[in-house]
């Protein structure tokens, strides 16, 4: 009967605003081999239709479409594994073994199938505690209970505004910074879900009632950038401004040299500017506010270019000759647009709640309750 019931409940359509989510594990690693261990509670394991037992420890190996389990000193192959929790708030450790990763710990339920090439693990969680687990993993420990109110509430809207994503992989989204860093259910901050609690539901809409994009990056550099300048189209509901609350914090400069032949060799082979022709300017650049282009439109060299290119924290930087080094003195961590995370933290440490934060970071935006059936009635695209 456990079996039927658990396989009714996550084959039957769910609405757009069900509380479980499909989050593909492990997603940057090709793992072939997995090991899934019992962390608390108790969990039951089903290969297709056969109740395997109660789990203590397994190992789970690809074999073409389907997957191999080392269970019980016995082996067995299936087309999918679907660990079950028995009690409320069960936890598993998964560990990939080939490649190797560290141990990470989930909440809620497991499945594990092939995808042909490498195994596909998927945490079906409870999107409250999916929340946590994120809003740990993005923000870290010791912040005030404000600052992880505004990003459960941007990490939830994210949520449900990209749950399609990874559909063509066979889960909603997954563990990186491809969607939302996902390392490990929620551990050592046990006031961040105290957060995800206070704002449940509520999500961040634009004037027509749409899911907002609710970028956000870890230190805007004192200035928030334009959308455009990263994804070549602007957002009504971002702007750029000057923001002082991220100034002083531990993100907020940095410094790089680079060898100056190299600067140069990449600046010619792509975009065709030499020194021959532009001299030392191409070494020396001031950045008194956010830019698309280095130097100047008209050489056509992006800034996103050029931190892709030299793995830079952030395009917000200034240049200059030091002998046979070009140094940048840079701002900044990430792309910069929508909400900046160091300076959400201290607008919370100054009494400011995570609706005044939101609002200072998204322009003309309402918080409203997704879990109303009438929001989406209204047409909203989760795409």
């Amino acid at each position: 009967m456990k079996l039927l019931i658990f396989i009714l409940f996550v084959t039957v359509s769910q609405p757009s605003f069900a509380q479980e989510l499909r989050i593909g594990l492990l997603y940057s690693l090709k793992v072939k081999r997995v090991s899934i261990n019992l962390h608390q509670g108790n969990y039951s394991v089903i290969g297709d239709s056969t109740d395997l037992g109660k789990l203590s420890s397994m190992i789970v190996d690809i074999t073409g479409k389907n997957v191999k389990v080392s269970f019980n000193g016995t082996y067995k192959t299936f087309e999918k594994i679907i660990v079950i929790q028995d009690t409320v708030n069960s936890a598993l450790n998964v560990k990939a073994l080939s490649p190797t990763s560290k141990q990470h710990y989930y909440r809620d339920n497991l499945e594990i199938s092939s995808d042909g090439s490498r195994l596909r693990v998927v945490n079906l969680v409870d999107m409250d505690n999916y929340l946590s687990g994120v809003v740990e993993s993005e923000g870290g420990g010791g912040r005030h209970i404000e600052y992880y109110k505004v990003q459960a509430l941007m990490s939830r809207t994210y949520a449900l505004k990209n749950e399609h994503r990874h559909k063509k992989d066979g889960f909603q989204l997954c563990d990186g910074v491809h969607c939302q860093a996902y390392h490990n259910m929620l551990r050592h901050t046990p006031k961040i879900m105290n957060a995800v609690k206070a704002t449940v539901g509520k999500v961040l809409v634009d004037q027509s009632n749409y899911l907002v994009a609710s970028y956000f990056s870890a230190n805007c550099g004192g200035q928030i950038c334009d959308a455009a300048h990263v994804w070549n189209t602007s957002v009504s509901y971002v702007e750029t401004f000057i923001d002082t609350f991220c100034i002083y914090t531990p993100q907020a400069t940095w410094t790089k040299s680079i060898d100056k032949s190299k600067w140069e060799s990449f600046l010619k082979t792509n975009y065709g500017v030499t020194e021959e022709k532009y001299g030392d300017k191409i070494y020396n650049f001031k950045q008194q506010q956010r830019s698309a282009f280095y130097i100047h439109p008209s050489l056509g060299v992006p800034m996103r270019d050029l931190r892709v290119k030299f793995y830079l924290k952030s395009t917000y930087f200034d240049t200059c000759l030091e002998g046979s080094q070009v140094v940048l003195n840079g701002r900044g961590f990430g792309h910069g647009v929508g909400l900046c995370q160091e300076g959400a933290m201290n607008m919370a440490k100054l009494g400011y709640d995570y609706t005044q934060i939101a609002r200072f970071y998204f322009y003309n935006v309402d918080i409203i309750d997704s879990n109303q059936n009438n929001f989406f009635d209204q047409g909203v695209s989760l795409e």
